[in-house]
């Protein structure tokens, strides 16, 4: 049996969680609140439809599904006893978006990945190049800025321009679609990467839910799986990139801001990465979302408004300042998923996503999409609004 309360926040019992479960008859969304599961799906038959009442959802009383801390829910490398629970993404109709190159040590790993051409065996004499001539100068600058401006000349004279420096530290965000409706996995699933490339990692990150209107209602942990060689051969094949199957990893619930956790909170929260090879490896990592150089909100405001709607609402994944270096076999040769990696994105008040690493043709192929929800979510008397 696994407990999902050893991956939650300590003071998840006191917290107001939003997730989806697989239950015989189907999806299904679920509100956690005094340790108690309650299928919500009487109020609202998708989360993106709780989300969008989110204002009205705290006087539905759903249906008692249990104590969170006596359910079994299943991962897909134990053994499922009968009656296990498969705990999904936490979002459904939302468009799964993504904001890239937010924290200068991304930055400069992307400059990296360009100028490296997808190799990872010349990254580290780039690296070692770059990191003190544009570094430093990065952390620093507000984008959009003067100060940015006055830099973005500065390193055109010198040579060292990039189309990722002009989205670090020009006026507008890298906002892209990460995945498509549905087709998110959640805790305890596999994550993937294509067999095809040789250069990839993790991107734990946090990611904020949004209604329609673009309110960010709460937050959860994702990863936002990078492969470096392909993205690095050309920024024009970043859908090839990011948009694979299993690539797109959310949970394990969305956590809704009250007033004991607040966007102040997420502002100044702390992301940890813990990486666990078949083979022994072992690699850890740890980071601040108060080193981000564009807020949340900036981001959410530059990814919904009057140029683009989301009528279902959306999740965007905020960047991560995470690009692992460390050699995992080869000297220089940095580092690169295996299948069977099991990796564990975590911060205290968000609790821990954990997925395993297969490559995206073996990861169980994403079948439900959203005719094949709206028709079971008929079937089962649920479109006809709140009852």
């Amino acid at each position: 049996m696994t407990s999902i309360v050893e991956c939650l926040a300590a003071d998840w019992d006191a917290a107001t969680l939003i997730g989806r479960i697989e239950l015989p008859e189907g999806p299904t969304p679920i509100r956690v609140r005094k340790g108690r599961v309650q299928d919500i799906s009487g109020f609202a038959p998708t989360c993106a439809d709780a989300l969008a009442r989110a204002d009205d959802l705290a006087a539905f009383e759903g249906g008692d599904l249990g104590a969170l801390a006596d359910m079994d829910f299943a991962t897909v490398w134990d053994e499922p006893s009968p009656g296990a629970i498969k705990l999904l993404s936490p979002v459904d109709l939302q468009c799964v978006k993504a904001s890239g190159v937010t924290f200068a040590v991304s930055a400069v790993e992307r400059v990296i990945e360009e100028r490296a051409r997808g190799d990872a065996a010349a990254a580290d004499e780039i690296r070692k190049a770059l990191k003190d001539k544009v570094g430093a100068d990065l952390s620093a600058v507000k984008p959009g800025s003067e100060q940015a401006a006055a830099l973005k000349t500065a390193l055109i004279a010198d040579g060292l321009w990039s189309q990722y420096l002009e989205v670090a530290i020009g006026p507008d965000a890298e906002i892209f679609t990460k995945a498509p409706i549905l087709s998110s996995v959640g805790w305890g699933d596999y994550v993937g990467v294509r067999s095809d490339s040789a250069w990839n990692n993790p991107e734990p990150e946090v990611a904020v839910v949004c209604d329609a209107t673009g309110r960010i209602l709460g937050a959860t942990l994702g990863n936002d799986v990078n492969l470096r060689d392909i993205e690095g051969r050309s920024a024009l094949l970043l859908g090839k990139a990011k948009d694979n199957n299993a690539s797109a990893a959310l949970g394990p619930f969305i956590r809704l801001f009250d007033d004991a956790f607040t966007l102040d909170d997420l502002r100044q929260a702390t992301i940890s990465l813990e990486v666990v090879g078949e083979d022994g490896f072992v690699m850890k990592g740890e980071s601040s979302m108060s080193l981000i150089s564009r807020d949340p909100v900036d981001l959410v405001g530059q990814t919904i408004g009057r140029h683009h709607q989301y009528p279902d609402g959306l999740i965007l994944y905020l960047g991560t300042m995470f690009a692992p270096i460390e050699d995992r076999d080869a000297p220089g040769g940095g580092f690169t998923h295996k299948p069977g990696d099991r990796v564990r994105v975590s911060s205290p008040r968000l609790g821990v996503l954990d997925n395993k690493v297969t490559t995206c043709d073996q990861a169980p192929p994403w079948t439900l999409g959203v005719s094949g929800l709206m028709r079971n979510l008929a079937s089962r008397g649920l479109l006809g609004g709140a009852r």
